[in-house]
Formats: structure tokens, C-alpha cells, sequence
């Protein structure tokens, strides 16, 4: 059996900012991935760039680092005062050298099969030595030397849906009626973004939704449009049109948004579609349909793209993400309960992980029904990092202990990271002070 300090499951933003803080700290770091690269919402989802969560951020050690490594390759660019504008291709190498640094050992297309429980804590997890590819579960049944027990101290459930929470029973908050819809993000190259920059600029003055920028002779860009009549749109005529025309549907405008991206000069990122008719996330099925119906969206947004935006004429779909943009999942029941209430009071606590002023942002299927507050910065507590039924388990990503309303604020990467480097450096601690009682 293989012994660790930590065993952290799920190699995405919160899993690699826990892994890297954990490491650097001295423990021994094992970081285990279901896919065969780190990254997550921002490899596979290509969920960029990173939002701002204010001037005051705390544990901010590992966002520098990775802004520092991707800038390095080529793949980082600060536009708008956002360090975060990543390339989402060059994340996975510059993540894999984080780790490196870090002394953090990575095991990739890695199955979880099974967790050993006594007395409320982890005592072991069983896993595939088997690449997913050639996963049999026939075989491994018949043959047990296919599985290998890693024994760790301290265990972290950084998968999104708390795939370890969910193995160890553990007691969940999420209601059947809180969902929001996914979404599935797409990238096109061939782009002429100087033309299409010029074209908007001038199309479009409100600076509040839409800004082109020349950084270091790049021009970098952002503009947004939904179906929301909250305010006024400078692209929704040309949606409307296109609608008419058959071009796209009416849902595959409900919310648009595009970006740059730092590396790819002719290529246009885009937040979108947002996909309303299968938001449950625990249902595969409706996981399966919402994938095929993203991507057919993904084929009229192009072809509207290249019909209406001057500079997308010989533009192409480059990219399609291999995962779908999930907001919010099963959340585990911490020792805290994170609440929209300790939001917006900018409740303080002993020992915070977060420090941000992301607002209160829940998207909704339904026209005029999404919820965008501004909120002054709040902080979120250590506690709602741990399970409140398994002693040596603790949360991080989208799956923390919050409410639901909460956790639309707390759920963006940035934040992610925060609590991922928060916890890396409460685990050493704990483990420096049960070294010392030793003693």
C-alpha cells in the first residue's frame, strides 16, 4: 500500500492550487486526474479567461505562479487589468511543470473504485492502475492485482461533484429545483480579429460591454449580448435577424459572449452556448443530450458568426471543449454552511481561504430570470472546506459547503484557486502541529 501526506482527487483549478500549495509546503502530495491532463474547467472546458475577484484576494500564491509559467510559454496576456487572460492549450504544460516544482506526484486516467471508512475517516482509496481506455470491469473483478490502496492522512474531493463525498455517504445540500443550465465552449481560428476589433469598436460604444485593446501590437477583445432585455444590446438586432432568417435559434442566443485568447492570434473564445433544457448534471442522460445539442449550436453560432461579424469570413471551429460548463452540482454538508447571507454582510471569520467581490452571478434558463448582484468583498471560512461526516475529508471547487444562492458567487476559478492554495497550507499546518505533539 502506498502511503501519502495528501491524496488529492481531481486535477482541475481547485486540485492543482491544493496540490501545488500542499507541496510546496513539504508534504507528500499525490494528485490523482480521471483525464490525461490538469486543468479542468480551463483545459477542457476552455472556461477562460480567469474572472477578477477584487484587489484584496488572499492566497493568491498559486494564480501568480501559474500567470508567471504561462507567460513564460507564451500563453498569458493582462488585458483589462486581468492577469488572467490564459491559453487554455499551454495550461496543461505550464500546470504540469507547477507541479513538477511542487513535488506533487500526478497519476492520470486514474478510476476510483472504492473508499475504506472506520471510525469517520479515510482509511484508504482504491483505484485503477489501468488506463480508463482499456478500463474492463469484468477483468478487474477477476483479477484484483488490477487495483492498487492509497493510504493517506489527509484526503481532498477537488472533483466537482464530489465524487468522494458521494462514495462515503457523506450528507449533501443541493435541491432538485437549484440548478442552473451548463454550457458548452467553443473556439474559432481564421479569425481576422484586427478587422473584426475595428468593426465592433465602432458597432458597439458601450465600453461596459464590449473593449478592444492593442497589447504589445495583439489586439484582444471582449463583447457579450444575451436575450435578456435587462438592457440594451448593441448585437441583439443582428441575432434577432438571423433568427428570423432561420440562421440560429432562439435559445442559441439566451446568453453570448466572446473573448481573445492570449497565444492564438486569430482565434475568438466563446462562453457559450448556454444550454437551457438540460441543466441536472447527476442525470447522464441528460449530461449525453446536452452535449449533442451544445454541439449543434456550436455549428449555427458559427455559421451566424460568419454571416454577420466582418473579419469571421473564413473562420472555422477549431475547438469544441471536452467537457460542459457546470456551474453548480451536489454540494457537500461542511462543518460550516456558507450562505448568500455571510455575503452580503461581508461576514468575517477566524481563519478565511477567500477574499473576493465576484458577484452573486446565477444564470437561468428562463429570459429576465438570471441574477447578477454587486457585492462588496466577503471572505469564506476554512470550515466549509471540511465534511462534516468524514473527519480527514475536505472539499474544494464548486462542491464546497454552501448554499445554493452562495455558491454562484464562490464557485469562479480564482476563487477556486484561493481555497485550493488556502487548504494545501491549513493541511500543513495541521500535520506541523500533529508532528509537534509527537515530540
Amino acid at each position: 500500500m502506498k502511503k501519502y501526506d495528501v491524496v488529492i482527487i481531481g486535477g482541475g483549478t481547485a486540485g492543482c492550487a491544493a496540490a501545488y500549495a500542499a507541496g510546496m509546503a513539504g508534504l507528500k502530495v499525490l494528485l490523482l486526474e480521471k483525464g490525461i491532463h490538469l486543468g479542468g474547467a480551463i483545459t477542457s472546458g476552455l472556461v477562460v479567461p480567469v474572472m477578477n475577484c477584487g484587489e484584496n484576494q488572499i492566497n493568491t500564491e498559486f494564480y501568480n505562479a501559474l500567470t508567471a509559467e504561462l507567460k513564460s510559454l507564451g500563453g498569458q496576456v493582462t488585458y483589462m487589468g486581468n492577469q488572467g487572460w490564459f491559453n487554455p492549450e499551454l495550461t496543461k504544460i505550464a500546470l504540469d511543470n507547477l507541479m513538477s516544482k511542487a513535488s506533487v506526484e500526478v497519476l492520470f486516467s486514474v478510476h476510483i473504485q472504492d473508499v475504506r471508512l472506520k471510525d469517520k475517516k479515510i482509511k484508504a482509496i482504491q483505484i485503477s492502475n489501468e488506463m480508463l481506455s482499456v478500463y474492463n470491469e469484468k477483468l478487474e473483478n477477476e483479477n484484483k492485482k488490477l487495483s492498487v490502496y492509497i493510504e493517506a492522512k489527509y484526503y481532498v474531493d477537488a472533483t466537482g461533484n464530489c465524487e468522494i463525498g458521494k462514495l462515503c455517504n457523506c450528507e449533501f445540500l443541493e435541491k432538485k429545483e437549484e440548478q442552473q443550465p451548463v454550457s458548452l465552449r467553443f473556439i474559432m481560428s481564421g479569425v481576422d480579429v484586427k478587422r473584426f476589433g475595428e468593426w465592433l469598436k465602432s458597432y458597439d460604444k458601450d465600453r461596459n460591454v464590449t473593449t478592444v485593446e492593442d497589447i504589445d501590437g495583439e489586439v484582444h477583445l471582449s463583447t457579450a449580448c444575451t436575450w435578456d432585455k435587462d438592457k440594451k444590446w448593441a448585437l441583439a438586432p443582428l441575432f434577432k435577424e438571423a433568427e428570423r432568417k432561420g440562421v440560429i435559434k432562439s435559445s442559441d442566443w439566451n446568453y453570448f459572449q466572446v473573448f481573445t485568447v492570449a497565444g492564438m492570434r486569430s482565434a475568438v473564445a466563446f462562453n457559450c452556448p448556454r444550454i437551457i433544457d438540460y441543466k441536472d448534471t447527476s442525470n447522464l442522460k441528460n449530461v449525453s443530450k446536452a452535449l449533442q445539442e451544445g454541439r449543434q449550436s456550436i455549428l449555427r453560432l458559427a455559421e451566424f458568426c460568419k454571416t454577420y461579424f466582418p473579419g469571421f469570413e473564413k473562420a472555422y471551429i477549431s475547438n469544441i471543449a471536452d467537457m460542459l460548463g457546470v456551474r453548480v452540482s451536489r454540494r457537500i454538508k461542511g462543518k460550516y454552511v456558507y450562505s448568500v447571507e455571510d455575503i452580503i454582510s461581508g461576514k468575517k471569520f477566524e481563519q478565511p481561504v477567500v477574499v473576493s467581490n465576484y458577484p452573486i452571478d446565477v444564470h437561468s434558463r428562463k429570459k429576465d430570470q438570471s441574477t447578477l448582484k454587486v457585492v462588496e468583498d466577503y471572505e469564506l471560512p476554512i470550515e466549509a472546506l471540511m465534511s462534516a461526516d468524514v473527519d480527514n475529508l475536505y472539499v474544494a471547487g464548486r462542491c464546497i459547503s454552501t448554499d445554493f444562492i452562495a455558491q454562484g458567487a464562490i464557485r469562479v476559478q480564482a476563487s477556486c484557486f484561493a481555497m485550493g492554495v488556502g487548504l494545501g497550507k491549513y493541511l500543513a499546518e495541521l500535520e506541523t502541529h500533529h508532528n509537534s505533539l509527537k515530540e
